[in-house]
């Protein structure tokens, strides 16, 4: 199987799959810092006792997370321009690009899954300690802020890591929208040096070896912080 397999295909392709890796990268860290502050948003919402914030926090919740990643990114591509030439009356109106559609998918999709990450981690925060910060004085938004939200976060970070993980490798999702990220680029370059065994496999190398070291990243953290308690 491998009697002729031509690593000088992978060579001339690293530039190119470079780029789609920083493409890849760039995504996946924009959409999960925009996905963790609007999930945790939600959160606060969905905590909240006032039915007018979170009933509609967790139908956002249910919806996106009932919802395929792929149908979230087609309605951003491709609904979006029919609602601006709706609004606007223009019948040429575009819409906002396909990275741009791209990451508001990404962000609004994750944020339903960073918010009930963040619920739980808001939940663990023992009780005692939102006494003892009202007890100091603080105001319900000073305490979240500066008591509850911090230790939330810092019993999440594995999870918010792993959720990370998911989402490199969901980017790969992009090709709908014309977008060339790592696995784009590597089918690309398959697709026209006919070398599919060669570039595939090395993508998956590639993807093999971002996800294990992140992998084992979150588990010192796992650790890290389980002995800490």
């Amino acid at each position: 199987m491998f009697s002729g397999f031509d690593f000088d295909v992978i060579e001339r392709a690293l530039p190119y799959m470079g780029q789609g890796m920083l493409f890849t990268l760039g995504l996946t860290l924009l959409s999960m810092l925009g996905g963790i502050v609007l999930g945790t948003v939600l959160a606060l919402m969905r905590l909240s006792s006032f039915k007018v914030l979170n009933v509609p926090a967790g139908g956002y919740v249910n919806l996106l997370r009932s919802t395929p990643l792929i149908l979230v990114i087609f309605w951003f591509y491709f609904l979006v321009p029919i609602a601006m030439k709706k609004i606007s009356g223009d019948a040429y109106a575009t819409g906002i690009g396909p990275f741009y559609s791209a990451l508001i998918a990404f962000t609004m999709f994750e944020a339903a899954y960073y918010c009930e990450i963040m619920r739980a981690g808001i939940q663990s925060v023992p009780r005692g300690q939102v006494h003892a910060a009202y007890a100091l004085g603080l105001t319900y938004g000073q305490a979240m802020v500066k008591v509850i939200l911090p230790q939330a976060f810092r019993n999440m970070v594995p999870i918010l890591l792993t959720q990370g993980i998911i989402l490199f490798q969901d980017t790969s999702l992009v090709y709908v929208v014309g977008l060339t990220d790592f696995m784009g680029a590597a089918s690309k370059v398959a697709q026209r040096d006919g070398r599919l065994v060669e570039m595939y496999l090395f993508a998956a190398l590639i993807y093999f070896l971002f996800c294990y070291s992140a992998s084992h990243l979150v588990k010192r953290l796992q650790l890290r912080y389980g002995s800490g308690r």
